[in-house]
């Protein structure tokens, strides 16, 4: 009992002298424990719980048989990655472990990132294959022509080496014509971002300027491995071709390589060498073929002479001579001139015996009957209408007397003529009250001579007229003179 008490109290200050950590500091240490030691990883592994985030960033998790570990591609190194990571992927990937402190959970931030293998590399191709198979820009509809002459020729491909050696030779060879080269590096992360600018720099070139336009594009490069040539199997440099305005010939490799670009483009060749030649016709060929041309063309055109030559004058001997044919022409005109004038005198004499047929039959009797019976109709109707006439006439003559007596009964003037007057406002309406009349409106009185005077309302609204002035009371009446008695 007393020896344990004993080594309790020797603990007890030991422990209570140790300071404690924060969570904060102990998280953000083993941060930096892991930062420092582990500042550069590569690291091997299956890709899955890949989430390509709005934000640009990558989330994934890198695991084997036995672990796992999760991990970020920031967004400002996501577009130099040589691969797009995809689910089930196996890669190699370059970069530092650190902890997420608000998780206590630790990360490898990727650098870098390149397929584990050539397996990985065709699983990763033959699924941007079947991608862009569905989108249809391997549809064999959607491929332009190659022009049979072209007058311009570009090529794009490395300035150095046997590739554009062979391409210029054989173009030489066959069809002279103005060649312009694009030089880009055929190999390396660089490689598809160069291809897909020359494309578009070509096709971004004006017919009438400087730089002539090409009439077709020839994309090569050499044989070599799959990672040699894997640049040409970029979705980017893919869709580029596709869009391409210009019809273009795809010639990386040997015959047996095959890349992306050989489905979109609008014909593939086995070799640089081939390229050139489906780019350009023979022109001694085409010469021989216009002399050709031109030996049948001329002999055919022989032929057709001699045959219309042979039919005329086999024509010739089944004609008659041209007097013979003169000769009846003019015997039959005489004949039938010497016939018209009898003709003629006999068709006269018909239509004389007509005409004397039906003179016989006419007389002014056919015409004085009508008009007679005409005549005694119209003098029947004008003894039965005077009748009718006068009565209509009277009666509306009485309805005219009567709309006369009317119109001088509501004549507002005839009232004037037994001493009344009309009274009228400034704007001709008629004054029907005299308590409507405001104090010195001005009115207009009409006397039953057509006479009209003015005169202006004196004295309050409705009030009666004022008082005589004292002057006027204390004026005696004048009394009127009596009238004397007759009697």
């Amino acid at each position: 009992m007393s020896e344990a008490h004993a080594t309790t109290d020797a603990a007890g200050p030991t422990d209570g002298n140790a300071r404690p950590y924060s969570v904060s500091e102990l998280a953000f240490a083993l941060k930096r424990t892991l930062e420092d030691a582990y500042g550069f990883v590569r690291l091997r592994g299956e890709l899955s719980k890949v989430t390509h985030h709005s934000n640009g960033h990558v989330y994934l998790t890198l695991k084997d048989d036995k672990a796992a570990i999760d991990g970020v591609v920031w967004k400002g190194q996501v577009r130099n990655l040589s691969i797009r990571p995809e689910q089930g992927m196996e890669v190699v990937v370059t970069g530092k472990i650190t902890a997420y402190p608000q998780g206590s959970r630790y990360q490898i931030v990727i650098e870098t990132m390149e397929a584990a293998g050539v397996g990985a590399l065709l699983a990763q191709l033959e699924r941007l294959k079947a991608r862009l198979a569905g989108e249809g820009l391997f549809a064999a509809e959607r491929k332009k022509p190659l022009p049979t002459m072209p007058s311009v020729v570009g090529v794009i491909t490395s300035p150095t080496g046997a590739v554009i050696r062979d391409i210029l030779h054989r173009i030489r060879d066959r069809w002279p014509c103005h060649v312009v080269v694009w030089p880009v590096v055929v190999q390396g992360d660089a490689a598809a971002g160069q291809v897909c600018a020359a494309i578009r720099g070509f096709c971004a070139l004006d017919p009438a300027g400087p730089v002539p336009r090409p009439d077709v594009l020839i994309v090569a490069r050499g044989g070599g491995s799959v990672e040699d040539l894997w640049p040409f199997n970029d979705e980017t440099l893919a869709r580029t071709v596709a869009g391409c305005t210009i019809p273009l010939i795809s010639a990386v490799g040997h015959e047996t390589d095959t890349t992306l670009i050989d489905f979109v483009s609008d014909r593939r060749a086995p070799t640089p060498t081939a390229a050139a030649e489906m780019a350009t016709p023979v022109l001694s060929e085409l010469k021989a073929a216009v002399g050709d041309h031109g030996a049948r063309l001329h002999r055919c055109a022989g032929r057709v002479v001699e045959d219309r030559r042979g039919r005329v004058q086999h024509a010739d001997r089944a004609l008659k001579r041209v007097p013979d044919l003169v000769e009846l022409a003019a015997q039959r005109f005489g004949i039938v001139s010497g016939r018209l004038a009898a003709g003629l005198s006999r068709n006269a004499a018909a239509h004389e015996r007509d005409l004397v047929r039906v003179a016989s039959r006419l007389s002014p009797l056919l015409l004085q009957r009508p008009q007679a019976v005409q005549r005694e109709r119209l003098e029947a109707l004008s003894v039965r209408l005077k009748p009718c006439m006068d009565r209509r006439l009277e009666r509306l003559s009485e309805r005219l007397d009567a709309l006369a007596k009317l119109y001088a009964s509501v004549d507002p003037d005839r009232p004037l003529q037994r001493g009344f007057a009309r009274v009228t406002r400034a704007d001709g309406s008629i004054v029907h009250a005299g308590a409507s009349l405001a104090s010195g409106e001005e009115v207009a009185i009409k006397f039953g001579d057509a006479v009209t005077r003015q005169a202006v309302i004196d004295g309050a609204d409705g009030a009666p007229p004022a008082p005589p002035t004292p002057a006027a009371a204390k004026k005696p009446k004048m009394t009127p003179p009596l009238q004397g008695d007759l009697f």
